[in-house]
């Protein structure tokens, strides 16, 4: 099969990958026949699932602006994805031009793609990493020659932590970012979450990922609140996506409950 040209050398083509099945939600183009049949399945199973993903690119819109107006400069953005429409650098750097992202993710498309098209951004790096090997990011030289961790810095963590085992230790994940960062520095989080009526459903689809690198693993809303127990939840705390500081362009979007959404800080003295 001949690929795309943006498509890195060797990449693996047919197995269903995360990161492309999400920029096929968003409507992106950087996905294949196997990511886009995977959505498609997902949505018969558990219809609402590509809204959802919808709701998550909003929060983040969302979050990006509460943070860049509260002061925040800096954004390690791990599990970035393929860059889409309202992108994290796009909102930050619309708002405050001085603005510096670091996206982060473990799939090679995804890394080669937003190099290519944020080579002339002078305000943003791109480096592979994976969530599970977190000093391997913190302390990656173009990670620490780009952000000054003197300085708060925001971490998010957007529909990723959800795809990271008990047996890798997201807790552990968690403190080693926040063992990083000083006072007055913020982590966003979004995760699925069991929903006791769509149950047969989330269970099919839990299967459904299984068949790919990237299986899923729903927490609770008390699980992720006890996650986050060393930092300061903001406001409202730990709610539904769709629920975290909604504003009116997304009066019309439907509740997301499977999805929760969070922002914690490290209090300043």
């Amino acid at each position: 099969m001949e690929l795309p040209g943006w498509v890195p050398e060797g990449v693996e083509v047919t197995v269903p990958n995360a990161a492309r099945m999400y920029d096929y939600a968003l409507g992106g183009y950087h996905n294949f026949a196997v990511d886009r049949e995977f959505v498609e399945r997902a949505e018969e199973l558990m219809p609402g699932a590509i809204a959802s993903a919808h709701a998550n690119r909003a929060f983040v819109r969302r979050a990006v602006r509460w943070l860049v107006n509260g002061g925040l400069r800096q954004f390690l953005d791990i599990g970035s994805g393929i860059p889409t429409l309202g992108n994290v650098h796009e909102v930050a750097q619309r708002l405050a031009p001085e603005s510096r992202v670091i996206y982060i993710d473990i799939d090679p498309v995804a890394v080669a793609h937003s190099e290519a098209i944020l080579a002339d951004n002078p305000g943003t790096r791109v480096v592979w990493g994976d969530l599970r090997r977190p000093a391997q990011i913190l302390y990656h030289p173009d990670v620490l020659g780009f952000l000054d961790f003197s300085q708060p810095v925001a971490v998010l963590l957007n529909a990723v932590l959800h795809f990271i085992s008990d047996d890798d230790d997201p807790a552990g994940i968690l403190a080693q970012v926040r063992d990083v960062l000083v006072a007055g520095s913020h982590l966003t989080i979004t995760h699925g979450t069991p929903l006791p009526q769509r149950a047969s459903e989330q269970e099919r689809i839990r299967r459904l990922y299984q068949s790919t690198p990237t299986s899923v693993h729903l927490r609770t809303r008390e699980r992720l609140s006890h996650m986050l127990s060393d930092w300061e939840l903001v406001e409202p705390g730990v709610v539904p996506v769709t629920e975290w500081h909604p504003d009116s362009e997304e009066d019309g979007d439907p509740p997301q409950a499977g999805i929760l959404a969070a922002i914690a800080r490290i209090p300043r003295p």
